[in-house]
């Protein structure tokens, strides 16, 4: 029940130290992100560091800006981390896209794990590709850029092009298997805990600077006040919403086993949460737009930034593209974690069925039905997260980091992490309480 999903087993937060694989898992998942963010501060050779933060300065809410966000600062920097995870988003995004419309892919999901890690495999080379690619782009463009007079690159060349390469790849490649290590050994999604990071890690800043400028009298302090309340008004509604679920009343028919005892005839019920997609559609969204964008802003040749210029922050061709980019993933992500069809050969298998429809393909008519309602609610509710802030940006200059779009990343990643967490207490509760049954038959 609602009442009790927020309850965690065990006296709650006080006793997640005493279970000692949990309190490994925990150990190991901060210390991977310590890793992450100490290699976010590791320079790439050959940069300018003073001339390259000069550059960025000018850089703040554009899209360069957002990418340096989602890198927890290591774009500005050009450190080892500088293209982040983002060349691991884009190549899932690519092969997810090619799966639903390539055979060969489509027929390797369905063959299980076998078929899931021969898909991760091609991610992977993807990635690398992908970031080769990238970084080849930052670092060319790198050598055009001056800022205050000063050039950013100290030794323009193929040297420096190809070790910019090279580190920028190793460093993604390095990140990519800290966030597979994190989702296999630790708690948590790896490559989510990693973009939630890298947007925590830069928050204390951005807020002391917000708090400067209204000490300096460049915002008022009453509109400081209303972006904090505001800030708590959002994160209120956005764990409100991932929360809400439309749950379904699945009953089970009675059936004869073992002579004359029967079992089932209980009902149940099957929850579809609104937002089925999670905090998918924003970071997918995001890096369709950072990755052509990203290389334009670097490119030599002012006609793409120009075009460039159209796709940043607070412009109206972005904020359009930006919404349709969320609500395609939204329908896209729901359509890959939840099969209508599946789920009703499942129901019928097992003797299940909704009240007042009948098994089978009416029922997978019923919940795509239910299923497509609640995703144009949650797209909505999503779009509109993501884009509040930024209209707020656009239309009052107000330099605030925290986002729509990072905020539901941050509360979205805290919630599916705290929800593992609960689920990994509940499961060591039910094998304590499975030992002490066993430990009694035996008595």
């Amino acid at each position: 029940m609602a009442a009790t999903d927020s309850q965690m087993p065990f006296g709650g937060i006080a006793n997640l130290g005493k279970i000692p694989e949990l309190r490994k898992r925990i150990l190991f998942t901060l210390g991977m992100l310590i890793v992450y963010r100490i290699g976010a501060h590791v320079p790439t050779p050959g940069i300018d560091p003073n001339a390259l933060a000069a550059f960025f300065a000018q850089q703040q809410g554009t899209l360069l800006g957002m990418f340096n966000m989602f890198s927890g600062g290591a774009l500005s920097r050009l450190t080892v981390f500088a293209l982040g995870i983002m060349p691991y988003i884009s190549a899932s995004i690519i092969l997810q896209l090619m799966t639903a419309v390539v055979p060969q892919l489509e027929s390797l999901k369905k063959e299980g794990e076998s078929g899931r890690r021969k898909i991760n495999q091609y991610t992977r080379y993807g990635t690398i590709g992908l970031s080769l690619f990238q970084g080849f782009g930052i670092a060319y463009g790198l050598e055009s850029m001056q800022a205050g007079g000063m050039p950013v690159v100290v030794d323009p060349g193929w040297g420096f092009r190809l070790m910019t390469v090279l580190t920028l790849t190793a460093g993604t490649a390095f990140i990519m298997w800290v966030g597979e290590q994190i989702t296999a050994r630790g708690i948590g999604n790896g490559i989510s805990l990693i973009i939630f990071g890298g947007i925590v890690a830069n928050l204390p800043v951005a807020l002391a600077n917000t708090l400067q400028l209204a000490r300096t009298g460049d915002l008022q302090p009453l509109f400081v006040l209303f972006l904090l309340v505001m800030s708590i008004a959002v994160t209120a509604f956005i764990i409100f919403m991932e929360r809400a679920q439309r749950r379904i009343t699945v009953q089970y028919a009675k059936r004869q086993v073992s002579g004359r005892r029967m079992v089932g005839g209980e009902q149940t019920h099957l929850p579809l949460k609104i937002n089925t997609s999670g905090v998918i559609p924003p970071i997918f969204a995001s890096s369709i737009i950072l990755f052509p964008v990203t290389i334009a802003n670097f490119a030599p040749w002012d006609g793409l930034k120009t075009l460039a210029s159209y796709l940043s922050p607070g412009q109206i061709p972005y904020m359009v593209f930006y919404t349709l980019a969320i609500i395609f993933f939204c329908f896209f992500y729901t359509a890959i974690v939840f099969n209508p069809d599946e789920t009703a050969d499942n129901l019928r298998k097992y003797g299940g069925f909704i009240p007042g429809i009948r098994p089978g393909k009416r029922t997978a008519e019923y919940l795509d039905k239910i299923l497509t309602r609640l995703t144009v609610v949650g797209a909505f509710y999503v779009a509109s997260v993501c884009l509040l802030p930024e209209i707020l940006i656009s239309n009052y200059n107000v330099p605030f980091y925290f986002g729509g779009t990072s905020m539901l990343i941050v509360v979205g990643v805290t919630m599916d992490t705290a929800a593992q967490i609960q689920s990994f207490l509940i499961s060591r509760q039910y094998e304590g309480l499975m030992k002490k049954a066993r430990i009694k038959g035996r008595r």
